[in-house]
This record gives structure tokens, C-alpha cells and sequence, in this order.
């Protein structure tokens, strides 16, 4: 634990210091954003097409089908959108990281950078972990949006509700504590899952069966994290900005 808190820490600390490696941040923002679009698109749509489609079937026995949007907006802007994409991206490219920094421990080009005086954190952690802070929010930010027309598509074509109003109770929820609630928790998963995946492909060792442990464990502890994380930072929301739970 103390290794990994003082990677986070150099990792933080890194990103405002000389040398800024720009074309690897590039390629890893490249990597992480562009390259998980796809994955995110389907699992954002068929989460608000689900999500919808439950609770429209619910709510109408209650006589409350049309609130339909306004349940489906808040629980994917506030939780399920942050969470489901933050759990894509770790299985996606935070495997990645893991493996692609523990094929370079293991064919030791981490010691070649040593030895040419190049700090492997500068060089192979922080352009992952400001590419993962970055474009978590972005993909989350896209991943909302296709879910809300997602669950637009179920209310008014499977459910037969009215679009205008449905779209009408998206506007009402867009306010300041929805929208900050939302975004502002990618930035902290991006970090999270990014300095786990680091750390443990350079903790890799082993050979073949290491590098498979290695990226298998940090999947596994960044999913944990960030459901951890998603209900502490869910509590301090809930009183930094005012509201009650």
C-alpha cells in the first residue's frame, strides 16, 4: 500500500513537472479515448434502453409512466453512467495498461529507461494516468447522451409516451448538483483505475504466468475501487452539496 500511494502521489505531483512527454500523452489519450468508443457506445445505449424499459413497466402500474424520463435521466447522469463506463474502461484499457507496462518489465526496457536517466514514471505512468483523468469524463459525458436517446427510443416507441415530454423532463433534472454529481466522478475513477493498472504492471514478475496475474488483478481492484469510491464520493456529494440522503 505504500508503493502504490507514493505512485499515486509522484503520479499527481508529476503531471505539473518538466519533462512533459506530449507525444505519449497524445497516443495514450488516442488509446484510451478513441479506442473505447465503440465499447461504450453499446453498453451506454443498451443500458438506457434497459433502464427505460423497466422502469416504464414498473411505473405503469403505479400510473406513473411518464415519469418515466425523469428517473431514467438521474440514474444514469448520477450513478449508473459513471459507473458502467468506469467499468468498461478498466476492463478495456486499464487491462491494457497493466499488460503493456509488465511486457516492458519483463523484457526489461523499464531498466534500459533507468539507465539512460529517463524516470520510467515521467515516461510510461503519468502520460496514462493524465490520458485516463482526461477522456473518462468525455466518454461518460457521450456515454449519458446515447443513453438518454437509448431510453428515449424504449419510451416512445415500445412504451408509446410523448418524446416532447419526455425530453422535457431531461431539461428539468439538467441542473448544477445532477450535472456535477456526474462528472465529476469519471475524473476520479480515470485516476483510480489509471494508477492501479500502473502499478501493478510494474510490480509484474514471473514471466508469462506474472503478467497474466498482474493485468487479472488489476481489473479486479479497479472494479472494486470503483464501486469503494462511487459510494464515498456519493456521500460527500450528498453534503457538499447540500443534499439530503
Amino acid at each position: 500500500m505504500q508503493n502504490f500511494y507514493e505512485l499515486s502521489q509522484r503520479s499527481f505531483l508529476g503531471v505539473f513537472r518538466r519533462p512533459f512527454y506530449v507525444r505519449d500523452i497524445i497516443e495514450q489519450m488516442d488509446y484510451a479515448g478513441a479506442g473505447s468508443f465503440f465499447i461504450v457506445f453499446l453498453v451506454s445505449l443498451f443500458i438506457g434502453m434497459a433502464l427505460s424499459l423497466q422502469i416504464s413497466t414498473e411505473l405503469s402500474s403505479l400510473g406513473l409512466k411518464m415519469y418515466t424520463g425523469k428517473i431514467v435521466g438521474i440514474s444514469i447522469i448520477r450513478e449508473i453512467g459513471p459507473v458502467a463506463i468506469a467499468l468498461s474502461f478498466a476492463g478495456r484499457v486499464g487491462s491494457g495498461m497493466a499488460s503493456e507496462i509488465g511486457s516492458m518489465v519483463l523484457g526489461h526496457q523499464v531498466d534500459m529507461l533507468r539507465v539512460f536517466g529517463i524516470d520510467p514514471i515521467k515516461k510510461l505512468v503519468i502520460p496514462r494516468v493524465l490520458s485516463s483523468t482526461i477522456m473518462l469524463p468525455l466518454l461518460t459525458i457521450i456515454g449519458d447522451a446515447v443513453s438518454l436517446f437509448g431510453g428515449y427510443y424504449i419510451s416512445v416507441f415500445v412504451s408509446h409516451q410523448s418524446g416532447s415530454f419526455y425530453w422535457s423532463q431531461i431539461r428539468a433534472i439538467m441542473g448544477f448538483q445532477n450535472i456535477f454529481s456526474g462528472i465529476a466522478k469519471p475524473f476520479i475513477f480515470g485516476f483510480v483505475i489509471a494508477c492501479i493498472s500502473c502499478y501493478m504492471g510494474l510490480a509484474t514478475r514471473g514471466g508469462a504466468r506474472g503478467l497474466r496475474q498482474a493485468t487479472t488483478t488489476a481489473v479486479v481492484l479497479s472494479t472494486i475501487m470503483i464501486i469503494i469510491t462511487d459510494f464515498l464520493l456519493t456521500r460527500i456529494l450528498f453534503f457538499v452539496l447540500g443534499m439530503q440522503a
